[in-house]
């Protein structure tokens, strides 16, 4: 069955009580379950001819109908940006971001982002949410390095999607921080959202806080400057910068949460923060797979002058 097909899919004995949503994404090659959640409300799937909900428990006898749209183009253009690929399969692909890189593309960021240069690397990439476009997953600041997972194929972003939300992607970072910590490790519990005046930072005191955690832990205390792995329980936007300024650390070279905006003393030109390490199962076999990419020349620098031999 293509793009463009109609189908008629009976539900039998096995299929009754199942929801609508559920039945469709299993059956129809392509279709995650939120795109048949958007295809069934915008009525292009029906059941006997007639719209229903996601929720609709089919029964023996339904007749689901309707047809896949064929998927669009997304309107942003493949440049030949180069990549860093650490690991690819017909799923997945996994990338060591360097500084700079925006992911998606946006206002102010049309070209010269991650999907841009996806779209030039996986010419063949498959229908993603009824556009052709790379799947973004998770996304990493401008500035901050590392190991990033974008999916291949609608089953693949979906599959993945779900191990984000349930938190059990093992998401690890390196981070150069500001001071000495009090104690060898621990855990940052802070509820995280929009700052209350300024929009276009997060916060540890906004209105609306979303729980946030974060575990770290020291690797090297450098002076007065200290080298912590961390690893997120959370996802929140900005957290690990957030929550080491927070708690009185804040990250070298962070322009927004920093002390010395932008490391100007130390010639440092972004945070020090770096996503070293993604373990996920793989969305085809399973499988528990680890990603790790190595410290970016610029962190390997200031570790350098600052007396340490590694990490």
């Amino acid at each position: 069955m293509g793009c463009g097909d109609t189908f008629f899919l009976p539900a039998d004995a096995d299929c009754s009580g199942i929801r609508l949503d559920v039945f469709i994404a299993e059956r129809l090659p392509g279709c995650s379950r939120s795109l048949a959640v958007h295809l069934i409300t915008t009525e292009r799937f029906k059941v006997n001819g007639h719209a229903r909900k996601p929720s609709y428990r089919l029964k023996v006898g339904d007749v689901v109908s309707g047809r896949l749209p064929a998927p669009q183009p997304c309107g942003f253009q493949p440049e030949p940006i180069p990549l860093s690929i650490l690991y690819e399969d017909a799923d997945i692909i996994v990338i060591n971001k360097p500084a700079g890189l925006v992911v998606h593309p946006a206002p102010g960021h049309r070209s010269g982002t991650l999907v841009n240069a996806l779209l030039y690397h996986c010419p063949d990439l498959t229908g993603i949410g009824a556009e052709l476009r790379p799947g973004i997953v998770h996304r990493l600041d401008k500035d901050t390095t590392g190991t990033l997972v974008v999916a291949k194929t609608a089953a693949a972003l979906e599959h993945l999607a779900a191990q984000f939300k349930r938190r059990t992607v093992g998401k690890d970072y390196l981070a150069l921080v500001h001071g000495r910590m009090p104690a060898p490790s621990g855990v940052v519990r802070l509820a995280i959202g929009r700052h209350p005046v300024d929009r276009k930072r997060m916060s540890t005191v906004s209105r609306k806080g979303r729980e946030a955690e974060t575990e770290w832990r020291v690797r090297h205390v450098l002076g007065e400057v200290t080298l912590l792995e961390l690893r997120l329980r959370t996802g929140r936007t900005h957290q690990i910068r957030v929550h080491c300024a927070a708690v009185g650390h804040p990250i070298l070279g962070d322009p927004v949460y920093g002390r010395d905006r932008g490391g100007e003393r130390r010639g440092l030109r972004r945070q020090m923060l770096h996503a070293l390490r993604l373990e996920l199962d793989h969305p085809r076999t399973g499988e528990r797979m680890s990603f790790e990419s190595p410290l970016p020349e610029d962190m390997l620098g200031a570790l350098r002058e600052m007396g340490s031999e590694g990490v």
